[in-house]
């Protein structure tokens, strides 16, 4: 881990705030429970327990893995449907391929991103090529799903492939941190992801004992969560560590540290940064449908059960 990164960070521009920006304080630190998700592969719930005020228009985040499969064990999703939101998947290592049923897929590996916008309703699935199956190997890797406000809900779906080389990097102001900006902007940068919900999404790497701070639109919220690794969240250097999401309270600059020490097999402290422009409507989500109300909840199984978002290829392979 990651799979993009540059041998000297202080060629890429740098990253500040500014010197008089109101720091965002830290609500609130949470440990994401574990648990199995389609066929059986481990995550670990990163949003679970946070009051989705402090999360929208985010829904939820699973970090999948990390886990080293044996040769036989890797596994996927079946197919299933997806309405309302959008579905970010975010490979750090390993490999998976995609495919849904309108035509969409691809393979994803190695610090690609998947941006799928369900809309108004699709059929998809995600598994492991044969190769991977065959042999085992690293699997690491993050969902995050974002809401979509009701103008966009029934929109039709789309699919954007941001490859590795597509990413936005860029550093802090004396280097210590390795920015990859994958939607939204960033003290001007422009990350490749298109969205519909105005959002901010990067992964960091901070060496040990790096400080990192920076500028945060006042409008968007703030999360913070730990890939790998131990640090500091805020002025107040909260402690968080991998597995621990921070909530961050209002401001327009935050701040991130990495401990001195880190663990032998992440040289790095690894955090995902979010923030987004918060929908403030209505939200309710069951299984793989996020709607805005009860009876578009109904609406959605209804069509998925009577075949209306979409049917299998005859070719599922």
């Amino acid at each position: 881990m990651p799979a993009v990164t540059v041998e000297n960070p202080l060629t890429l521009p740098r990253v500040t705030a500014p010197a008089d920006g109101r720091q965002r304080p830290v609500l609130h630190v949470g440990t994401a429970p574990s648990g199995f998700e389609g066929e059986g592969f481990p995550v670990r719930r990163a949003f679970a327990g946070i009051n989705y005020k402090y999360l929208d228009p985010f829904i939820m985040m699973d970090q999948m893995g990390e886990v080293e499969y044996a040769p036989g064990e890797p596994k996927g999703t079946p197919w299933h449907p997806h309405r309302g939101f959008e579905t970010v998947t975010y490979i750090i290592d390993g490999i998976m391929n995609h495919r849904d049923s309108h035509g969409g897929g691809g393979t994803i590996t190695d610090g690609d991103t998947q941006w799928m916008t369900a809309g108004s309703g699709l059929l998809h699935i995600e598994a492991p090529p044969e190769e991977l199956v065959m042999t085992g190997g690293l699997f690491h890797g993050l969902q995050l799903w974002v809401n979509l406000p009701k103008r966009d809900k029934m929109m039709a779906p789309r699919y954007q492939d941001i490859g590795s080389g597509q990413v936005r990097l860029l550093t802090s102001g004396d280097g210590g941190a390795l920015l990859r900006l994958i939607a939204g902007d960033l003290d001007g940068h422009e990350g490749p992801g298109i969205t519909h919900t105005p959002i901010t999404m990067l992964h960091i790497s901070l060496n040990p004992g790096a400080e990192l701070t920076l500028p945060w639109r006042p409008e968007f919220n703030a999360l913070a969560y730990g890939l790998a690794g131990r640090g500091f969240a805020g002025t107040e250097k909260r402690p968080f560590r991998m597995g621990q999401t921070v909530v961050f309270g209002n401001g327009d600059s935050l701040t991130l540290r990495a401990d001195g020490t880190q663990e032998s097999r992440s040289p790095n402290f690894e955090v995902v940064l979010l923030g987004g422009q918060p929908i403030r409507e209505p939200m309710t989500h069951y299984g793989p449908f996020v709607m805005n109300t009860q009876a578009e909840l109904a609406q959605a199984f209804e069509d998925f059960q009577a075949g209306r978002l979409g049917t299998i290829p005859a070719d599922p392979a």
